[in-house]
């Protein structure tokens, strides 16, 4: 984490499309000014984490800090809303890099996507009967046969996510790692996933993909019937999220890890 490197003037403010954000979005125009994203030192997302984690997205490569303020119901991503001292606050806040996966998807009538992930990359079963999956790292097979409800690549960003609800680990923010985590495991039925390097590459191929087909996706983009997925860090495609240094994003993932 680093605070910003030069003073933050310009800034573009985006809320989501309820009368709470965007009452604020207009309030907050109104105090400091706005500019459009294009044009900003910094672009302030009012709304919940679902608001931050599409704004990452769409500003992904550009260099560009996102602030969150919380407009939403869930706001693990977000700073306490407060109309006060906003320039103060993003010029004091600590800025994370974001480096997310990407997934390369295969389908079964062979067709290939990709898409990006910031916080994981899931693959799921697609109809009543549990998945049939091949694990392999950096090419080399290291689980036969997993079947289970599906299976989560999740990055330290993600893994307080759906990463968590599935029992995997929670990851520091700036650990060099990947967690990869098994939804529901039938066979092997104690396997609790696994902790890789950020560096791999994870290949997953579908087991009898007509009979038991799978989707894949990629935060909130999902692509059906696949056959082959792999999946890696993108590190060209960074992005940045900016923390108020009194509740930074370090303390609030060690936090999460004594709730009971």
């Amino acid at each position: 984490m680093r605070k910003t490197d030069k003073p933050i003037e310009n800034i573009a403010f985006i809320s989501s499309p309820t009368d709470e954000a965007e009452q604020a979005r207009r309030r907050l125009a109104h105090r400091y000014g706005s500019v459009s994203p294009k044009n900003a030192d910094a672009i302030v997302a009012l709304g919940g984490d679902g608001l931050m984690l599409q704004t990452l997205h769409r500003f992904m490569g550009s260099d560009i800090p996102i602030y969150g303020m919380n407009r939403g119901s869930v706001g693990f991503l977000m700073n306490e809303f407060r109309m006060d001292d906003l320039i103060e606050r993003i010029n004091d806040a600590e800025i994370t890099r974001l480096t997310p996966l990407k997934m390369d998807v295969t389908d079964t009538s062979g067709q290939h996507h990709s898409a990006m992930a910031l916080n994981e990359v899931s693959m799921l079963r697609q109809a009543h009967q549990a998945a049939k999956l091949r694990l392999s790292i950096d090419t080399q097979m290291r689980m036969e046969e997993l079947i289970c409800d599906g299976v989560i690549v999740a990055t330290p960003a993600g893994s307080t996510a759906y990463n968590l609800s599935a029992h995997g680990p929670i990851l520091p923010i700036n650990a060099p790692l990947l967690a990869l985590t098994p939804i529901s495991p039938f066979r092997p039925r104690h396997w609790r996933g696994a902790l890789l390097p950020n560096h791999v590459a994870v290949q997953i191929e579908v087991l009898e993909a007509s009979k038991r087909p799978v989707n894949a996706v990629a935060d909130h983009t999902e692509f059906r019937s696949v056959q082959h997925v792999s999946i890696e860090q993108n590190p060209d495609a960074c992005c940045y999220i900016m923390f108020d240094r009194r509740h930074p994003w370090e303390e609030r993932i060690l936090n999460e890890q004594f709730r009971y």
